[in-house]
């Protein structure tokens, strides 16, 4: 399973949905964008999933070939848990601008996303054409949950917890 993290006060919930999947013995990769390594460090998610995070395409800028292409078929699913607003956008565009949309291009596994942001961001008319943009594309898309957000307002936006995410991978690989 390959796992993107968005920048979003939800990526800590990204570690969780991590070692859940661990737990269920699945193989587990990541790939976080630069706005996400504002929230969560690479550390925290590579020592959970037990294998390196993917950040650009060159690793550690060792001239090393980090493939897009490689990783997206190396997937069976692809979830993108924050999903925020910017990335769901660039999906929904086909936009290629960073290793994490390039990968989704990339990609023949079933992609699944889990969008976190401010409800006027998520109530906002670009968000929910995207959004049908995606879902009339095959895409699944899970949630958000509505309560308290991080800015103190209540509503829509917040992501789903990380144990239905694993439940929903549950009933798409049986084996996991």
């Amino acid at each position: 399973i390959l796992v993107g993290v968005c920048g979003s006060i939800a990526a800590y919930k990204s570690a969780v949905l991590i070692r859940l999947l661990k737990k269920e013995e699945a193989e587990v990769k990541v790939i976080m964008t630069n706005c996400a390594l504002d929230f969560i460090t690479p550390l925290t998610l590579s020592t959970l999933s037990k294998n390196p995070v993917y950040k650009d395409f060159q690793a550690n800028g060792s001239g090393e070939w980090n493939s897009h292409v490689d990783l997206g078929l190396w997937a069976d699913l692809f979830i993108i848990a924050p999903a925020s607003a910017n990335t769901i956008s660039r999906i929904a565009h086909g936009r290629a601008d960073d290793l994490l949309a390039t990968t989704v291009l990339a990609s023949t596994a079933s992609l699944v996303l889990a969008p976190a942001m401010n409800l006027q961001m998520w109530s906002n008319q670009a968000t929910l054409d995207n959004i049908k943009n995606l879902e009339s594309r095959g895409i699944s898309i899970l949630g958000p949950d509505s309560g308290e957000q991080a800015c103190g307002e209540q509503g829509a936006g917040r992501m789903i917890e990380p144990e239905a995410i694993a439940d929903h991978v549950e009933s798409l690989i049986p084996s996991v």
